[in-house]
């Protein structure tokens, strides 16, 4: 794949399912950067890329797989499929915490910051209904890797859902920590050559939105395609999955520290859950 090529996971008549990189936003934002849909252009065709439509989004930090509507018909059943809570998102989480248990369930109110509109936070009076479902995949130590499943949809959640409980992303510059992961951080008798810097492991926000499953009753798609059961796959980037390689090499447990053993090969496959 060429250098600012989008992965594209699934295309048909209606739906064009990609593995957004970190960093793209869907829309205009204020950077003046290029925008989803100024890269999506030369891959797909000006003409087919103006007809796009949004479903869902996702931060701009944030990658992973997005679900883009080709006609107006489409984006309407899709974004029904969200609105009523039938579509089942599973995010990878990084987080640097002690994590005592291995699920639980976050049911708290999010409502905007009051002293800053970009930011979001918990408001248990006038916050909108948040409930998000996390399961422990590995304890590394240092650092743990979840799976996150937001059951509603608001701006943030994981992000502001998973610190409420202690369990903050690894790097979230806007509510935790810009710092990255180092391999040295957690590699005993770690060394570097002679005039070396050491370079991070990962150093963007430790988010990504691996699989999607959404509703089989509606739509057929071919068995040539390759999708198991309308479930939707995007694979980690290669500094995300290098990341977890390292996490589960060094720690002091090897590969036992994943709950399931299965789960770090089905991970770095890009397996459904």
């Amino acid at each position: 794949m060429r250098k600012n090529q989008i992965e594209i996971i699934y295309k048909d008549d209606d739906i064009i399912v990609i593995n957004k990189p970190p960093g793209v936003s869907v829309t205009k934002d204020r950077s003046g950067e290029p925008q989803l849909i100024d890269y999506l252009g030369p891959q797909l065709g000006d003409e087919l890329t103006t007809r796009l439509r949004l479903i869902h989004r996702l931060d701009k930090d944030t990658s992973g797989v997005m679900v883009l509507a080709r006609n107006r018909p489409a984006q309407k059943l899709f974004a029904g499929y969200f609105e009523n809570r039938q579509v089942k998102k599973t995010y990878l989480a990084l987080v640097k915490a002690v994590v005592r248990a291995n699920e639980g369930v976050i049911d708290t109110p999010i409502g905007r910051d009051r002293k800053n509109p970009e930011l979001m936070r918990i408001d248990q009076r006038s916050g909108r209904e948040s409930v998000t479902h996390w399961r422990l995949l590995a304890d590394f130590g240092l650092v743990a890797l979840l799976a996150v499943s937001p059951l509603t949809g608001r701006t943030h959640q994981i992000r502001v859902h998973l610190p409420s409980i202690g369990l903050r992303l690894a790097i979230d510059p806007m509510y935790g920590t810009s710092e990255p992961i180092m391999l040295s951080d957690f590699k005993k008798n770690y060394r570097l050559g002679r005039d070396h810097l050491e370079i991070p492991l990962i150093d963007r926000l430790t988010l990504h939105a691996y699989q999607i499953v959404i509703p089989d009753d509606t739509f057929v798609i071919p068995a040539e395609a390759g999708i198991h059961s309308h479930c939707f796959v995007a694979p980690l980037d290669k500094r995300f999955a290098a990341t977890i390689k390292m996490l589960t090499k060094y720690n002091a447990d090897g590969p036992a520290a994943f709950v399931n053993a299965d789960d770090f090969s089905r991970i770095l496959d890009g397996k459904p859950f």
